[in-house]
């Protein structure tokens, strides 16, 4: 698969991707322009703090989808009409319109990566998907099926284009941890941007690759601890270092269990040492790993009760 970065999508309407509109040209810029593809409103004014804090975020996002959506930006001050017959009641408030209407938006300011979902749910509806979206897209449908070599080549491709894409360098690292190639998912990690090492692909992949060079030594140290534990169940250093084999050797529900026993039994054991790995083991799961969903059900069960 090629990717072309950085092009319109196809069928997009001419002109910047991001404008100051006005009641004048509100029929132009919007209505008509979301005949071609989706376009955003953002109804604000000087002096709204809350104005400031979305507008960048909101700039960025558009700027990302790369022409696949526009942004049209209102001052209700100087443009009260518009805002008026869509009883716009506070600022910041934000509508997208496609075929002519509206057809989402919210008010006040959002997270970052909530307005990054809103601009990427327009451009989906818009039909207008860029390469780097359905590059991670049939990735993540490689990775979930097991064929690794593919999902680190659209991985590695989309980082081609977009070296500062966390997502897809921690993604790239899972499936050269999957290939059992430690050295080019350390490279990959390294390479992230510090800015962005603390995003949740990142850490997750972090975790796998620290489990992942542990394996070969896990390997033989799997039936001494276990039978260590079988001896005498509440030694708890055991059964901890018998939960790090298993996790390292991709044998994560019996870690999980076993920590979960320590938590049980004795949840301060070596400053709370249990909880901390179940914690790293869930971070190299993934959060939708059903495995994490059903550990962090009985964990939550476990410090509540």
């Amino acid at each position: 698969m090629e990717l072309i970065i950085g092009q319109p999508a196809q069928g997009a309407a001419s002109g910047a991707p991001i404008v100051n509109g006005s009641d004048a040209t509100f029929a132009r810029d919007v209505i008509e322009t979301s005949q071609q593809l989706p376009v955003i409103v953002d109804f604000w004014a000087p002096w709204c703090g809350p104005c400031k804090q979305l507008s960048p975020a909101l700039e960025k996002a558009v700027t990302a989808a790369r022409g696949r959506v526009k942004l049209v930006k209102i001052d209700i001050d100087k443009n009260p009409g518009v805002a008026g017959q869509l009883r716009i009641q506070s600022i910041p408030t934000v509508h997208a319109f496609l075929d002519g209407r509206p057809v989402d938006g919210f008010q006040g300011a959002l997270p970052e990566s909530k307005i990054k979902d809103f601009v990427a749910r327009l451009v989906r509806a818009g039909g207008g998907a860029g390469p780097v979206e359905t590059a991670m897209e049939q990735a993540d449908a490689a990775a979930e099926v097991g064929d690794h070599d593919t999902a680190a080549t659209l991985y590695g491709r989309v980082l081609q284009h977009d070296p500062e894409n966390a997502n897809a360098a921690g993604k790239l690292a899972h499936a050269h941890i999957k290939l059992g190639e430690t050295d080019a998912a350390r490279e990959v990690l390294a390479a992230v941007p510090a800015a962005k090492a603390n995003k949740a692909e990142v850490v997750s992949a972090r975790a796998a690759l620290e489990f992942a060079e542990k394996a070969a030594e896990a390997r033989g140290r799997l039936d001494p601890l276990r039978a260590a534990v079988d001896r005498n169940p509440d030694n708890h250093r055991a059964r901890f270092d018998l939960a790090e084999t298993q996790a390292a050797m991709g044998r994560s529900e019996e870690a999980i269990d076993n920590l979960l026993h320590i938590i049980r039994t004795d949840r301060g054991w070596n400053d709370e040492a249990a909880r901390l790995q179940l914690l790293k083991v869930f971070e190299a799961l993934g959060p939708t790993d059903p495995a994490v969903l059903s550990g962090r059900r009985r964990l939550s069960s476990l410090l509540f009760s």
